[in-house]
């Protein structure tokens, strides 16, 4: 028989430990932890962030209104407290490792261009213009160069 080389898929399971993103209710856009699955829609979530502004009470959360991360806290009892949950959260470094992802990089990006004043907005046209002018005049260059 020939030799199979399985590979896992790399699929973010719902499981005790993973963290979600609240993406609408009351907590829009803060980090929670899967403490407990309810059932196969709902579960039970803990938001222990260390930034007081970023904190998600313990309560049940549709999956409808949650996106999986990749991040998941290893060992994390079923049906913790907030304590325990807390103290793993701070030693996994959520916050740190959320903070530096791609996606919460690209949602403070748009964030902070959606809050830009007409001005802003404007000065952002021009130094837009400029660098493509700079790109543009060395490709020329480069262009003349491999012509002659």
């Amino acid at each position: 028989m020939a030799d199979i080389d399985l590979k896992l898929a790399q699929w973010k399971l719902v499981e005790v430990g993973r963290v979600v993103l609240i993406r609408s209710g009351p907590y829009t856009g803060k980090l929670a932890v899967i403490v407990q699955i309810v059932d196969h829609k709902r579960v039970l979530v803990d938001g222990p962030s260390g930034d007081e502004k970023k904190i998600v009470p313990r309560h049940v959360l549709s999956l409808a209104h949650a996106t999986l991360t990749h991040f998941v806290i290893p060992k994390l009892p079923l049906a913790a407290g907030t304590g325990p949950v807390k103290k793993l959260w701070e030693k996994s470094e959520i916050d740190n490792k959320w903070a530096k992802s791609n996606f919460a990089q690209k949602t403070e990006r748009a964030e902070r261009r959606k809050n830009l004043t007409d001005f802003e907005r404007f000065k952002v046209l021009r130094l837009k213009k400029q660098a493509r002018y700079e790109v543009q005049k060395s490709y020329a260059k480069v262009k003349a160069a491999a012509a002659k």
